[in-house]
């Protein structure tokens, strides 16, 4: 894996902000429901990709991948575009359950999914570092719940969206050293629009919601709707798939673990009063906050000894 460069670093912020105004976005397409709001998300991404790469085919092109292994890295790709859905559908309803700074604080725990599911995953050895790490984001949450006692259920459903997000992303690390991040967004799209679209149907089925929660309502939610399909989807997840070649898993979600700092600043510029938190949440964001920029020093230290 060749070391990532200086540009590499601010790409991957770059694709981070990008990724802190998904919550937002998610607020702004009130009141379009989250089961709607995936499925509509994943097949505009999953047809623009459709359309890129027909018009240009060389970009599919990478390695000698044997054709056995390329069938069955489609079924596979598809299946971890199901996670995906399920990640999203979860992100975008603990955003609705308590608001997006919540939602962006329990998405911080992503590095501490990452480090009990990478050694088992790619079968490496536990590291006591990432141990500790994982430990002071505990108590980081543990601030935030007994201070946010009321956004309990939106919190932990960012949290578990973060268990799923380390997933795919470790997942993805694998897929991304054999094919192009391109094909890997296509064939991921398609399986995350036909499991959104299965959980779309079933809310349909059980909830029976009026039409502003299936379609956007007003121009300017199409607006914000394309915006987060083909920036935050379509160029953010194709380019942080690319930056995987570069980025072990862990340090990549690492460093997706900045996104309530970015998004926690631009929803409180947005949302103002409504995003206001107690003290107890800012300070259990700052521990998770500090576990994730202390943990690349006390990696190299350890690696030293």
């Amino acid at each position: 894996m060749p070391n990532p460069s200086f540009r590499d670093y601010l790409h991957l912020h770059f694709i981070v902000l990008i990724w802190g105004f998904t919550a937002i976005l998610g607020l702004l397409l009130e009141p379009l429901g989250a089961p709607a709001l995936v499925a509509l998300r994943t097949g505009l991404a999953a047809l623009g990709l459709v359309v890129v790469l027909r018009v240009k085919p060389g970009l599919a092109l990478k390695g000698n991948v044997p054709e056995q292994r390329q069938a069955n890295d489609q079924w596979a790709l598809l299946a971890t575009g199901g996670i995906i859905a399920v990640h999203w559908f979860a992100f975008f309803w603990a955003a609705r359950l308590a608001n997006a700074s919540v939602c962006l604080a329990g998405m911080a725990t992503s590095s501490l999914w990452a480090s009990a599911l990478e050694p088992i995953i790619l079968k490496r050895r536990v590291k006591a570092v990432e141990v500790l790490m994982g430990v002071v984001v505990m108590s980081g949450l543990y601030l935030i719940f007994r201070f946010e006692f009321d956004k309990v259920a939106g919190l932990s459903m960012a949290v578990f969206s973060a268990m799923l997000a380390a997933l795919f992303t470790i997942i993805n690390s694998r897929f991304a050293q054999r094919h192009a991040s391109l094909v890997i967004a296509r064939q991921e799209m398609i399986g995350a629009f036909l499991t959104s679209a299965v959980l779309c149907g079933i809310y349909i089925a059980v909830a029976h919601p009026p039409l502003s929660e299936l379609l956007p309502q007003r121009s300017g939610q199409w607006l914000w709707l394309f915006i987060l399909a083909f920036v935050c989807t379509v160029y953010a997840y194709t380019a942080g798939v690319s930056l995987l070649r570069k980025f072990s898993p862990y340090m990549a979600i690492l460093t997706v673990n900045l996104e309530p700092v970015y998004g926690i600043l631009l929803a409180v510029l947005i949302f103002n009063d409504r995003e206001r938190m107690t003290t107890g949440f800012y300070l259990g964001t700052l521990v998770i906050l500090l576990a994730v920029l202390a943990y690349p020093f006390l990696n190299r230290v350890k690696s030293e000894e």
